[in-house]
């Protein structure tokens, strides 16, 4: 039988005929309708649709920030969905790193700090962190801003502290909503090359964004209309990202 353990390493993550529909007073507002979905290791899968389409809730599906209404996620064979609080919890900490849109930054934690809180909390004593706080921020550019305070920095610094983040935790799966919508297209080609790296690792990226021009050089690219997957197939002609332009 599976066990929690079994999804710090895990190799494919599955969602089984997944809906999602929110309830707002006599309104109900279906979000995702049916999604059957695998994700193997090392993967670099971009998710690609307008506003509304389902992308950011099926991103924390996956995450299991959120329980759909109908379906499953398992992952390695231990099912997420359903009475099992703990091992979302786990799974969370120790398998998933996130990147949210909207940064998710402390507002009274230097940058520095906001990536050391996410080092400690995911409590790595038996297993160090391949990168220090530091290290990781002066990867994504920061170096000179680790003592800044989120409002001090830029929509675009705070979106690269967020993806330092994301990164230190060494987890091995990586979930990123919209990471480059904030940054400069210069910027934004790094950071894209730096996710593009975890790969190289056996790690797997998963990207929901607008930016067709990013889907070019993932390995799948799922795309998602009025919450149903419409496609998933490799991109009609994988790119380097030194082609990309946007």
């Amino acid at each position: 039988m599976a066990s929690v353990e079994d999804v710090k390493v895990g190799s494919v993550i599955r969602l089984k005929h997944i809906s999602k529909i929110y309830r707002l007073g006599n309104l109900t507002v279906p979000a995702l309708e049916d999604v059957s979905l695998e994700v193997s290791e090392g993967e670099f899968i971009v998710v690609l649709g307008p506003s509304g389409s389902g992308k950011t809730t099926l991103l924390n599906i996956i995450g299991a920030l959120d329980l759909p209404t109908g379906g499953s996620l398992v992952v390695n064979g231990l099912t997420l969905t359903g009475d099992t609080r703990p091992d979302r919890f786990r799974y969370r900490r120790e398998a998933v790193s996130f990147v949210f849109q909207t940064f998710n930054l402390f507002p009274g934690l230097t940058a520095l700090e906001n990536v050391q809180f996410a080092l400690d909390v995911v409590n790595r004593n038996s297993k160090p962190s391949p990168v220090s706080a530091q290290e990781v921020l002066q990867m994504v550019g920061l170096g000179e801003r680790l003592h800044n305070f989120p409002h001090q920095l830029s929509g675009g610094e705070q979106q690269r502290v967020a993806i330092a983040r994301a990164l230190a935790t060494g987890n091995p799966v990586l979930l990123a909503d919209e990471p480059t919508g904030e940054l400069d297209f210069k910027t934004g080609v790094q950071i894209l090359h730096l996710l593009h790296q975890q790969t190289h690792a056996g790690k797997t990226v998963l990207i929901v964004t607008h930016n067709r021009e990013i889907a070019r050089v993932a390995d799948r690219v799922i795309e998602l209309s009025s919450g149903r997957i419409i496609s998933d197939s490799p991109p009609t002609r994988k790119a380097e990202i030194a082609e990309l332009s946007w």
